[in-house]
């Protein structure tokens, strides 16, 4: 038994269960045009692990099935993935509400012209990562230039309503660059507004705060500076009980490009797939799924740790 569910059994009498199918999480595939550091699934620009159609046609069928509230879509940079823009259209035909994780920068590639376009007419929610409002920051994390490029998107994304038309959501994600927590998620989003509106005219609806898991590219940064011990210390040292209702694995479906179900992106990072119900989306059960185990591991205290994180931001 690893520590957390101990820690867990501590604190509850309990294991982590499931409670609802708020969300449907598809991760679409690991290609990207970054290599953050700070990248739990460790996404390359020549990865070849991509998400067929036939694996997204039985996601559709599993949405039928339990009627999310939402449908999110992640990746590596998912307009990456040639079958995206039918997989959105197919989704939204069912008038399901989908949103898209989007790193920015890969829509300056020329081949993903007019996905902008289509986004705002399917009336997709945005989710953007900008892991910080300093240029120096977001370069180092993410690469030279990247942030002057991803501020010139969501420029072009204002100019198309995005963060400006109810109707069309763009929220923003921070991580932090090193082995600390996110600070207050409301007070940071007050910040963040205040200088991406001043200094480069940029509007937003909300920030989104996520811890970095000690996990993927995130866990070798922290293997080099020698702060692996101190980072896990952190993670438990902090955690909130509180939290533990609000955990996205608990409310949610997550599928890999893989057809593998999993808890979490996280644990598709770490090929933890499902292990008290069917594990191959063919073979999904809604009653089973729901009533499930949750797969744990010491990773798990970075969701609780704080104000908590998932990847809807924080937790309180």
């Amino acid at each position: 038994m690893n520590t957390f569910t101990q820690h867990i059994l501590g604190k509850t009498g309990s294991k982590l269960s499931g409670l609802t199918h708020r969300t449907l999480q598809v991760n679409v595939g690991n290609r990207c045009n970054h290599l953050c550091t700070h990248c739990h699934v460790q996404a390359t620009p020549t990865s070849m692990d991509i998400m067929k159609w036939e694996l997204m046609e039985e996601v559709l069928k599993i949405a039928e099935c339990v009627n999310p509230e939402l449908i999110d879509i992640t990746g590596g940079a998912p307009e990456l993935n040639p079958s995206l823009p039918r997989f959105l259209k197919a989704l939204v035909d069912k008038s399901y509400k989908v949103q898209v994780r989007t790193n920015l920068t890969v829509l300056l590639d020329p081949e993903l012209r007019g996905l902008m376009e289509l986004y705002r007419d399917l009336r997709i929610r945005l989710v953007g990562s900008l892991p910080c409002y300093i240029e120096a920051d977001v370069d180092q994390v993410r690469g030279d230039g990247v942030f002057k490029k991803s501020l010139h998107i969501l420029g072009i994304l204002n100019s198309l309503e995005y963060g400006v038309n109810p109707e069309l959501e763009l929220d923003l994600v921070f991580n932090p660059e090193g082995a600390f927590l996110p600070p207050n998620q409301s007070e940071l989003e007050d910040t963040y507004k205040e200088i991406l509106s001043s200094e480069w005219g940029i509007r937003f609806n909300r920030l989104l705060t996520i811890t970095n898991m000690p996990i993927g590219r995130f866990k070798q940064l922290l293997e080099a500076n020698q702060q692996v011990v101190h980072y896990q210390q952190l993670l438990e040292n902090t955690f909130n009980p509180d939290t533990l209702e609000k955990l996205m694995c608990r409310h949610q479906i997550c599928i890999g490009w893989d057809g593998l179900i999993y808890d979490c992106d996280f644990n598709f990072a770490l090929k933890l797939p499902v292990i008290t119900t069917p594990k191959y989306i063919h073979q999904f059960d809604s009653v089973s799924h729901i009533n499930r185990e949750i797969v744990t591991g010491s990773h798990c205290f970075g969701c609780t740790a704080g104000y908590g994180s998932s990847c809807a931001g924080a937790l309180e």
